[in-house]
């Protein structure tokens, strides 16, 4: 099965989040089950730098504001996938991020950016892009690279499917209604049951409306997106397609994640040898100034710092934590006020409290590899990575029991149960938090060997890709079915 996979950001050359994983690993275990599997990305400085044997297989010309468009062939570095680049350097040769300036500000032409990105998509799709390729299947990332299955399905004579995967509904790329002819659509699709939304554009709302089945990455989220809660107002449109939308949930690279494996961690180890992971521990502490405190939990946050992550309910925590005999160390960058939060926090409590206002990811792993517990106390969490990392580094994570974590994460009852692989709250609420950190600080203090069996449950957990990428694959055959199926199906 051939299969496009578009997106606007990848690991190793681009990532903003846990999207860059995930388009760096499910095609590669999509390849290693058989597929025919290539990317499409735009040509950002670090793509086309990071990008190995490109040349120009199309010269496009003037398109979407750009004089200059060309189509080029590559592979990427490390697993060799082809990967096809759009090459504007009007539109994405800058500094700054894929979707921002250096300033935080939204880029003011990501319309025209990322309409480029589904559009060139939807000729691969359609075959006049690559002559000796076409896709039979178009998977599409989030709002970036939604605009393809609008584009596919404007154009009748498009036999590949497509399959959109929403990874975070929050974000959904809304632009101005009067931007439309930028687009160069039909404009039977600039109405409430196009991509009109409030009287503005919305393209992951092009996806969701266009593409044949619709995935979210957990099975929980899945369900949450349908509920005006966590739908951000397209819960109505999620709930029309709702024979159509399924949640498969992520996998981590168990390669790069492996603490039998990590380079950058003090000590190898895994469930049989557990001593490795003490020694990580000491290691981290000494590394951050931390007091050499074995009795103190060891609490540790890889995150985006905003309200979204409910990083705001461990600041209001922290006195309490600390009292506790809880350490924390802190890594990530997000919202000025929580940064700031957590900046005074580390200065006002020296040996038990470390920030670093930045991402670093050998850090991340030693912060993983040496922490007690990992914590992740979302508001909503779509799938959410960190908590997979913990459980597989024996890091036991602190969750609330939302969408992906509800769905990777159990707790039992007193004293827990074979099946517990960490510590899981319901409510966001501060107090809510601390319990359940209590909890955790209670169960490695006075039960030692329930402690490392619910270690080693977590680590035995099943988190490859292997799984989610026969299930896509089964999704990919069921929307080619449906594709060249009689009209109405």
């Amino acid at each position: 099965m051939k299969v496009l996979h578009v997106a606007a950001e990848v690991y190793p050359l681009v990532k903003t989040g846990g999207l860059a994983d995930v388009v760096a690993a499910l095609p590669a275990a999509l390849a290693k089950q058989g597929a025919d599997v290539r990317l499409l990305l735009p040509g950002l400085p670090a793509v086309l730098d990071g990008v190995q044997h490109g040349h120009t297989l199309i010269d496009i010309g003037n398109c979407f504001g750009a004089l200059r468009v060309r189509l080029l062939l590559a592979r990427m570095p490390g697993t060799q996938l082809p990967v096809y680049v759009v090459d504007a350097p009007y539109l994405y040769r800058r500094d700054g991020g894929p979707y921002q300036d250096a300033q935080g500000e939204e880029w003011p032409d990501n319309l025209q950016r990322f309409a480029l990105l589904g559009w060139m998509a939807a000729h691969l799709a359609g075959g006049d892009a690559d002559l000796d390729w076409q896709p039979e299947v178009v998977h599409a990332h989030d709002w970036h690279a939604a605009m393809a299955c609008a584009y596919i399905a404007d154009h009748a004579g498009t036999a590949a499917a497509s399959v959109f995967t929403i990874h975070n509904l929050a974000f959904q790329g809304l632009f101005p209604m009067h931007d439309w002819p930028l687009l160069g659509l039909a404009s039977r699709l600039m109405s409430p049951a196009g991509l009109e939304f409030h009287g503005q554009l919305n393209f992951m709302k092009a996806g969701l409306k266009f593409a044949d089945r619709v995935t979210t990455v957990s099975p929980s989220y899945a369900r949450e997106i349908a509920s005006p809660e966590f739908g951000f107002g397209l819960d109505g449109v999620v709930r029309a397609r709702e024979a159509d939308v399924s949640g498969i949930l992520n996998g981590i690279d168990d390669a790069v994640w492996d603490p039998a494996r990590d380079p950058a961690i003090a000590a190898a180890y895994d469930a049989q040898r557990l001593q490795g992971k003490r020694d990580c521990r000491r290691a981290l502490q000494a590394e951050l100034g931390l007091q050499p405190d074995d009795d103190a939990l060891m609490l540790a946050v890889v995150s985006r710092l905003t309200g979204q992550k409910g990083l705001d309910l461990l600041v209001a925590a922290l006195p309490e934590l600390l009292a506790q005999g809880v350490q924390v160390a802190v890594q990530g960058t997000g919202e000025p006020a929580l940064e700031a939060a957590f900046r005074i926090a580390h200065q006002a409590n020296p040996g038990r409290v470390h920030v670093h206002i930045g991402y670093d990811e050998a850090r991340a792993h030693r912060l993983i590899a040496g922490a007690d517990v990992i914590a992740v106390p979302s508001r909503f969490e779509p799938c959410g990575l960190t908590q997979m990392y913990g459980l597989r580094y024996g890091t036991l994570p602190v969750v609330r029991r939302v969408g992906g974590l509800a769905d990777t994460v159990s707790e039992g009852g007193a004293g827990g149960n074979d099946h517990s692989t960490g510590f899981v709250f319901d409510v966001a609420t501060p107090a809510a938090l601390a319990e359940a950190v209590r909890r955790a600080l209670q169960l490695r203090r006075s039960d030692p060997a329930g402690w490392a069996a619910r270690m080693r449950q977590a680590m035995a957990q099943p988190l490859g890709w292997a799984g989610p990428a026969a299930q896509y694959l089964a999704l990919y055959a069921a929307a080619r079915a449906r594709r060249r199926g009689p009209p109405g199906n």
